[in-house]
């Protein structure tokens, strides 16, 4: 049946020279689905999952505001999934390689965190699965979706990596691709499951973060603007728009339901597969780098965890309060609203300078 479904996609989408054909046309519809299919869904999951008394465990350390979000529900990443993943699947080109390689990474680690949630629910503590149980299943994951992207499409995609303002220096990583691939793509995972700590955080950068490699691919897909932007050509990318509209669209459902006081939480199974999604569409952009300067937020709480760690274990002392970041910020007496609002603008602002970046390299 799935080859089947396949086969009419590639005839119509091969034929048909109409409105439905345009990407611009799917990847609105494809937002506008997703949105509404979270907005139709998110009361329903929330009623089901207070009745099954599935709810956030607090940190027993974390910061004492924290133990008001005690009873909230948790796992609505299921919501942002089933919202994304019905979206692409209605609306995008199926017989695309590049569009199954972001489902893939998306159930698969959806199931990583939601085996991470049901231990943390199960125990009744923050403690989910160990970090080297986790690490490792991502790892498997990733290396072995790397590879069979290597193996694939290394007859149609480069493995040259371009450094931005830096634009003679193009380190070609050949079979490497796969290692530094993987890197992002567990990198990026973990960084935004870290970063997850207050109402609102994650999903709103999640979303710019999308527009952004929404607007990359696009241009990526076009030969007239990729030459003018200096970008790498490649027709495939195209139906990563529809995806990238899916993860806009699903998130301002889920936005919806999660901003302050937040009615449902995302859990591990939203965090750890957007994550991994925005890495997967990243690498296959050949943005890993722009990446890097759109996500700041989310390497800024990732690099305050080392920090904390590494300062703690060798010298004794904490640099901050407590970490990520923003629990520092909310111990120093700021309120959780206005932390969240201005991690959202240094997040617009530092997509901006993404895009940017592009023309000036």
């Amino acid at each position: 049946m799935v080859l089947e479904l396949v086969e009419y996609c590639f005839k119509f989408y091969s034929n048909n020279s109409g409105v439905f054909s345009h990407v611009t046309f799917r990847s609105f519809f494809s937002l506008l689905s997703a949105w509404l299919i979270s907005l139709w869904i998110g009361p329903y999951l929330i009623t089901l999952l207070k009745k099954l008394k599935i709810n956030q465990v607090i940190r027993t350390n974390g910061p004492s505001s924290h133990s008001l979000k005690q009873g909230t529900p948790t796992m609505g990443g299921v919501m942002i999934l089933f919202s994304i993943i019905l979206s692409i699947l209605l609306w995008s080109n199926l017989c695309n390689h590049y569009i199954w390689y972001v489902i893939c990474i998306l159930v698969f680690y959806g199931c990583v965190g939601f085996l991470d949630d049901y231990y943390k629910i199960l125990k009744k503590n923050s403690c989910g699965l160990s970090a080297l149980s986790k690490y490792c299943l991502l790892s498997i994951i990733a290396l072995l979706l790397m590879s069979i992207v290597f193996m694939l499409e290394k007859n149609m995609i480069s493995t040259r990596l371009t450094v931005p303002f830096f634009s003679n220096v193009i380190i070609e990583l050949g079979v490497w691709y796969i290692i530094f691939g993987y890197l992002v793509v567990v990198g990026t995972s973990n960084a935004v499951n870290l970063s997850d700590g207050l109402d609102g955080l994650v999903i709103f950068p999640i979303v710019c973060i999308a527009i952004g490699l929404g607007i990359i691919a696009l241009v990526s897909s076009n030969i007239y603007f990729a030459n003018y932007f200096s970008v790498q050509y490649c027709v495939f990318v195209r139906e990563l728009v529809v995806v990238c509209s899916s993860i806009i669209g699903a998130g301002l459902g889920f936005l919806w339901f999660n901003a302050y006081p937040a009615r449902i939480f995302m859990g591990d199974v939203g965090s750890l597969s957007l994550g991994g999604a925005i890495g997967v569409i990243a690498v296959l952009l050949h943005q890993e780098i722009v990446l890097c300067i759109m996500g700041g937020v989310f390497v800024l709480e990732t690099f305050s965890v080392i920090i904390q760690v590494c300062f703690f274990k060798f010298y004794g002392y904490r640099i901050f309060q407590m970490a990520p970041i923003h629990h520092h910020f909310e111990l120093q007496g700021s309120p959780e609203p206005r932390i969240v609002v201005r991690f959202w603008i240094v997040n617009c602002v530092l997509v901006l300078i993404g895009l940017i970046v592009l023309k000036v390299c």
